[in-house]
């Protein structure tokens, strides 16, 4: 069997290239896509000093920036004409490609050279769109994000990047203001090809844990005492850190992302992995598992919702004991 050697460099441990603040003085960032994930990493940048121009179909999405001193573009190709850089922040693979390739898209503007991809669209998509973007002589950056909303609020995410190296080394003090960053290497879609499987694990946590916990409280373990439990022992995860004590015991089901979105991710990860030749007999199972979350509750329902499938299925509910 062949080993594979993960080629990842953790750049968020040295400090930003020197001189970057005069090579960066003057230029402008664009950022399409200022919605739930994208609007706090745009008012990051704010923060940090950076002009900015910005775009969103919702103009609610836009205001909060353009009160702050953001100008607002009233395209994708007007923001890539009035931007040196422009960052897209999407939900789908189709909206990534419709905003960067289509009409009036960031490939039409006049004035951006690079074009970073904060989205989670999956190394196919990469591929073709940076090619695309190559015949214009613009740079394509990979940078999916994972942290959800507080890291894109706080600047505490995980900015996986791929791309060119000099481009990379010009970009990094921007995506510096977003959190912690990880090079893995200058291939379009190495990084989306991270960003799956870290997504594709943290799925199959919350699904996984949502079985072991309808099973556990079902036959009359309190749900606090088992979460307790699984978080000293072997079985501690994501989901029993994080997801269970703040959304599915409270009985709120709202983390934070989307079943929709989730379904994707997973869905686009196993179709990587088979076109690669990488069986996912798990991964095909929990993509099952979020179809049917999605069916019963809707794309937009948290993806914590899962563990109400689980609930419904076992005839238990998970939550605090009833006085």
């Amino acid at each position: 069997m062949a080993t594979v050697r993960a080629n990842v460099s953790q750049e968020a441990v040295q400090g930003p290239s020197e001189g970057w603040e005069d090579r960066m003085a003057g230029e402008v960032i664009g950022f399409v896509g200022v919605g739930r994930m994208g609007g706090p990493m745009a008012g990051r940048l704010i923060d940090a000093g950076h002009k900015l121009v910005v775009f969103d179909t919702q103009s609610a999405a836009t205001k909060p920036l353009v009160d702050r001193g953001a100008e607002l573009g009233s395209s994708p190709a007007d923001v890539a004409s009035r931007a040196d850089i422009v960052l897209v922040s999407l939900p789908t693979p189709d909206i990534v490609r419709s905003v960067v390739l289509g009409e009036n898209g960031v490939i039409q503007g006049s004035r951006a050279k690079v074009v970073i991809d904060l989205s989670t669209t999956g190394p196919s998509t990469a591929a073709q769109v940076a090619g695309e973007l190559a015949k214009k002589g613009v740079d394509w950056v990979d940078c999916p994000v994972s942290g959800g909303i507080a890291g894109a609020t706080n600047g505490t995410l995980a900015v996986i990047v791929s791309g060119k190296k000099p481009v990379y080394e010009r970009v990094e003090p921007i995506l510096k203001v977003f959190g912690k960053l990880f090079f893995t290497g200058e291939k379009p879609g190495l990084a989306q090809s991270a960003k799956l499987a870290n997504n594709l694990l943290a799925a199959a946590a919350l699904a996984i844990t949502s079985e072991g916990m309808a099973m556990a409280v079902k036959s009359g373990v309190d749900a606090k005492t088992m979460i307790d439990i699984i978080n000293v022992s072997s079985g501690r995860n994501s989901a029993s850190q994080d997801k269970f004590p703040k959304a599915v015991l409270t009985r709120t089901f709202d983390f934070g992302f989307e079943t929709g979105l989730s379904y994707k991710d997973v869905r686009l990860c196993v179709d990587e992995a088979e076109a690669m030749g990488v069986p996912m007999v798990v991964g095909a199972a929990v993509r099952q598992m979020l179809a049917v979350t999605q069916a019963k509750f809707g794309a937009k329902s948290d993806f914590t919702s899962i563990a109400k499938v689980l609930e419904e299925w076992a005839g238990v509910e998970i939550g605090p004991a009833k006085s």
